[in-house]
C-alpha cells in the first residue's frame, strides 16, 4: 500500500511539474522554449521515421505537443502545451492541451505528439475546435536514451499523428478525450 501511495504522489508531482515545463519567464521566453521543444521532437521523429520529414514538408501545416500523462488504475489524466505551424501562411499558433480518460493502467510518462495535417481544413478545424477522442494502449519504461517504449502512428481522417515517449513508466489501455485550445497569453 505504501508503494501505491508513493507512486501516486510521484505521478502527481510529475504531472504538475510538466504543466509549467515551458517555463515561467516572459512570453517571448516561453515561445522560445516551446519552439525548442518542437525542434527537438521533430529531430527525434525524423531519426525514427525518416519518411515523416517529406510528409511534413509537403503538408500545409503540423502541430507538436509536449504532454505529461498519469494513469492510476481506472482514471487517466494529462496536460501539455505546443504549437501549430501553418506552413501556408507562415504562422504559429501556441496552444494548450488537457486529456482525461478511463481504462486500466498505472504509471506516468512524458511524451511528444506530432500531428501532420494533410489539408488546410483539417488544420483550421483543429486550431478552432481542438477536440479529439480516441483510445490509447501503450507500454513504456524509458529514461532518456535508456529503456523501451511502444510507439506508433495513427491516422484520423486528414491528420497523421505520431507519438514518442521521452520518459516514464506506464502500462495502460484507456479510452480518452483530449481538448486542445489556443493559449491567449502567447498568441
Amino acid at each position: 500500500m505504501y508503494g501505491l501511495k508513493l507512486l501516486s504522489g510521484l505521478a502527481c508531482v510529475f504531472l504538475l511539474s510538466a504543466c509549467a515545463s515551458y517555463g515561467t519567464g516572459t512570453d517571448v521566453e516561453k515561445r522560445v522554449a516551446i519552439l525548442e521543444m518542437q525542434q527537438d521532437a521533430l529531430e527525434k521523429l525524423y531519426l525514427k521515421k525518416p519518411a515523416a520529414r517529406e510528409e511534413l514538408n509537403a503538408s500545409p501545416g503540423y502541430a507538436v505537443f509536449s504532454n505529461a500523462n498519469i494513469n492510476l488504475f481506472l482514471v487517466s489524466a494529462g496536460t501539455g502545451y505546443g504549437v501549430v505551424s501553418d506552413q501556408i501562411q507562415n504562422k504559429k499558433t501556441y496552444m494548450n492541451m488537457a486529456e482525461g480518460g478511463v481504462g486500466f493502467g498505472i504509471g506516468a510518462k512524458d511524451y511528444r505528439i506530432v500531428m501532420v495535417f494533410h489539408n488546410q481544413a483539417a488544420m483550421r478545424n483543429f486550431v478552432e475546435q481542438g477536440w479529439t477522442f480516441g483510445g490509447n494502449a501503450d507500454a513504456a519504461a524509458k529514461a532518456g536514451t535508456k529503456g523501451k517504449s511502444i510507439e506508433g502512428e495513427a491516422y484520423y481522417g486528414d491528420v497523421t499523428v505520431y507519438t514518442m515517449t521521452e520518459s516514464g513508466l506506464a502500462l495502460q489501455a484507456t479510452v480518452k478525450g483530449s481538448k486542445f485550445w489556443k493559449d491567449d497569453e502567447l498568441n
